[in-house]
């Protein structure tokens, strides 16, 4: 197969897939969205799912929020992990909404990254999924399967991300991210990976990763 087949093929296949694509982060607007994002961060979304109801009855916009205080904030977050930095992020993020953007999320990359605690990955997610601005998040899911898919070279998500915006058309940046991440839960996890059902990697796969599999089931 040729790249360009291969593109085609992972296209085609998570199409069929997931015609429809759900959100995996619950959410009502592109705050709560913001601040889910940041709690997700080394933390499963099924576990801020959880949380961020509990969260978002006490403050579901910048407002609410900065009448609680970071004690506050840390304590209702704690199980997320990482509760210090997450809960100074989410407080001071909403003073400078308030101060700067009329509490309204900004729609720019430039803008979030400055945001305490919001990295690259979080705007990403935030332009994409709140605004609708062509972005491609990568998080392990999709750093692990272009890597099985010959599709980047592995080194860093900075490079999978890069790798991902040359490969695939801009059009398909918003959906694919997302349809990728099903797919690594479903059909090619870290842990428990069963190659006979992962029909992309099992079709593509890079040779080094499907000879690695095939000693590890001796």
């Amino acid at each position: 197969m040729t790249k360009q087949e291969k593109v085609d093929f992972v296209i085609n296949t998570l199409n069929t897939l997931y015609p429809e694509i759900p959100i995996p982060l619950d959410h009502k607007d592109p705050y709560t969205l913001l601040v889910a994002v940041l709690l997700s961060a080394q933390c499963t979304d099924i576990r801020v799912n959880k949380i961020t109801p509990l969260l978002f009855a006490k403050a579901d916009n910048p407002y609410d929020m900065i009448k609680m205080s970071v004690e506050e904030i840390k304590d209702i977050i704690r199980p997320c992990g990482l509760s210090p930095m997450k809960s100074k992020g989410i407080y001071g993020l909403s003073h400078i909404l308030i101060d700067k953007y009329n509490g309204e999320v900004p729609q720019s990359f430039k803008a979030l990254e400055a945001l305490p605690a919001v990295g690259h990955k979080t705007a990403s997610v935030v332009m994409s999924q709140a605004f609708g601005v062509p972005a491609f998040p990568v998080d392990t899911h999709i750093h692990r399967l272009m890597y099985r898919w010959n599709l980047t070279n592995g080194k860093n998500v900075t490079q999978t991300e890069k790798d991902a915006k040359r490969l695939f058309p801009k059009e398909t940046w918003n959906d694919l991210h997302l349809q990728i991440i099903w797919y690594g839960r479903e059909y090619s996890p870290a842990r428990g990976w069963d190659l006979d059902k992962d029909i992309i990697t099992k079709t593509i796969g890079r040779r080094s990763v499907l000879k690695a599999y095939g000693q590890s089931k001796k």
